[in-house]
């Protein structure tokens, strides 16, 4: 008997992107797209609804009709929301059907130069030395970066001190300059820093070392066993999507990150393709986000606003 869906796709997919164009997300995705689009047959049409730090897009993506025709463009921030907001009008383990992880992106924990700790395990007992005298900076309160450096925190069992930035850029900034010493923020901003002489790396953010920098170690391999926290991409549609439909956009998606010229680009971006081995796994991986997120947040004391 032939699967109900058969004919699935016979018109265009819309892939809501819950950022402005150019960022992460959105990158990500018009990467995949063309791929997908020749793998499915069918047109990939990115719309961009930026906004409420996702939420706007990702909204519109959960109450979309649940028929394969609408997705949504993930990005980790998605499974901190509802921990860091007081309203979140969705919930990402309820209202979704997870599709495929498609990369990690892991931040590089980084310093001014003027920071005498050459390594990670250096800098732990550098910081521990000077309790509550060292600072770190972020892109703002809740930010991934400034929850990446939270859990750092927590897991070394240090005292450090907050200072947000609108921004990860005018933040790294600052850290270059030497007004504020430490910051874990995004690989592709900060490994050119680090090229330069202008930055020193203690080690990525993710559980393995990053393809696009394989001579930094991951930092818990250099000092702190266990810590991984990355920013990571994905593809998600609504709840109630049809088995065969999210089989078949799984395989597809995952073919268009192992294509041969998309992991190229990823990896010479700095990014790690890393498809999920299935939508269950995908799903897996949403859940223990949700609730190591909560933790640091609520460890760190952080408000919902």
């Amino acid at each position: 008997m032939a699967p109900a869906h058969a004919a699935y796709p016979d018109r265009p997919i819309r892939m809501i992107v819950p950022s402005t164009p150019g960022g992460g997300t959105d990158l990500a995705a018009r990467m995949i797209a063309p791929k997908l689009s020749e793998y499915l047959g069918q047109q990939i049409v990115i719309d961009n609804r930026g906004g409420a730090s996702g939420n706007i897009g990702a909204e519109l993506g959960a109450r979309a009709a649940p028929d394969g025709y609408t997705l949504t463009a993930a990005v980790a921030s998605l499974t901190s929301n509802a921990s860091l907001m007081k309203k979140v009008p969705f919930d990402i383990e309820r209202d979704f059907a997870p599709i495929a992880m498609t990369v990690i992106v892991p931040n590089l924990l980084a310093s001014h130069p003027s920071v005498p700790a050459t390594n990670v395990k250096e800098l732990i007992a550098h910081i521990k030395s000077r309790p509550g005298q060292m600072q770190f900076a972020s892109a703002g309160v809740g930010s991934m970066p400034h929850l990446m450096m939270e859990f750092f925190v927590s897991m070394a069992g240090l005292k450090m001190n907050h200072v947000p930035y609108k921004g990860a850029g005018v933040a790294l900034v600052d850290v270059i300059a030497g007004h504020v010493p430490l910051m874990a923020a995004n690989i592709l901003s900060t490994l050119p820093q680090v090229r330069a002489g202008k930055l020193r790396a203690y080690g990525v953010t993710s559980a393995k070392r990053s393809p696009g920098a394989p001579d930094i170690p991951a930092i818990s391999e250099s000092g702190l066993p266990g810590y991984d926290a990355v920013t990571w991409f994905g593809v998600l549609a609504p709840a109630g999507l049809p088995r065969d439909i999210v089989t078949r956009l799984h395989t597809n998606v995952v073919r268009a990150v192992n294509d041969a010229g998309v992991r190229k680009r990823f990896i010479d971006d700095g990014a790690d393709p890393s498809p999920s081995a299935s939508p269950e796994a995908f799903a897996a991986l949403i859940r223990s986000e949700v609730r190591k997120w909560a933790k640091v947040i609520k460890d760190a004391g952080i408000q919902p606003e």
